[in-house]
């Protein structure tokens, strides 16, 4: 079970900056930043469907941080996951690499949809206003899959937020660093991109993590363990009969553990 759930988040990363970050890498000119931002999203909404039920396809080392911080996951579990996911991410911006390489006039030396800020980035944003935005994008993302789950499986709909979560976070913080929201992503690409993209990368590997657990401070607050899974519902019940201790039959009370 452990070799099928650290299997699903080594492949699950590896596709996702495979795909995702590829499209930076060798389609840029072609489809802009919307193109990009769908690409993310629709790859991890793909992924989500296809790896959730294994391993609750994180693919994010700051997503698994918010569900380790509330506790539906073991430390030993989120190890497991982190070492998975940067692997995931290494190889998979290696086998990008080797791609690129292929096409004529496809630069890769210092960018390689890498993350940056500064004269690396689009709009020039300084360091203090990467890191702002790089926790304020991660909080979107973590606290949307961290309210669509129970546990740490995706069922329903879930994957279809957490996928357009990415994407609108990728519409807004290309221009700005690129967008990172994943240490997982970032890191890979920059090892074969080398020289500031190196010597920024902590600020992507930081500014998520912080992010995530920002995340998780808001949803225990938002989404309490023993609250009521439907708290407008709850509120919206009608007061008990008197003498009975039930509500009206024809309004019926919801609500129950989350």
């Amino acid at each position: 079970m452990k070799t099928r759930t650290a299997a699903s988040e080594f492949l699950g990363t590896l596709l996702l900056v495979l795909f995702a970050v590829g499209s930076v890498v060798l389609a840029a000119d072609y489809i802009g930043v919307v193109g990009i931002a769908l690409t993310f999203g629709f790859t991890l909404l793909a992924l989500v469907y296809a790896l959730g039920p294994v391993s609750g396809c994180h693919l994010n080392p700051a997503v698994t941080l918010g569900l380790l911080l509330e506790r539906r996951i073991t430390i030993h579990t989120a190890i497991e996951y982190w070492i998975a996911q940067l692997v995931g991410g290494i190889v998979g911006a290696a086998i990008l690499f080797l791609i690129a390489k292929q096409v004529p006039g496809i630069k890769t030396d210092g960018t390689f949809g890498s993350n940056g800020y500064a004269e690396r980035s689009a709009v020039h944003i300084n360091t203090g206003g990467a890191f702002l935005a790089e926790v304020v994008l991660t909080f979107l993302l973590v606290f949307v899959v961290l309210a669509v789950t129970h546990r740490v499986a995706v069922v329903g709909f879930g994957g279809l937020a957490i996928g357009l979560a990415l994407a609108v976070d990728h519409l807004i913080g290309v221009p700005l660093t690129g967008t990172s929201v994943n240490p997982a992503r970032s890191i890979g690409p920059a090892l074969f991109a080398g020289g500031a993209a190196l010597s920024q990368l902590w600020l992507f590997i930081i500014a998520p993590l912080v992010g995530g657990a920002l995340a998780s401070y808001a949803h225990r607050v938002t989404h309490p363990p023993h609250g009521v899974a439907m708290l407008a519902d709850e509120l919206a019940a009608p007061e008990p009969l008197a003498g009975t201790g039930e509500g009206r039959p024809d309004r019926p009370h919801y609500g129950g553990p989350a």
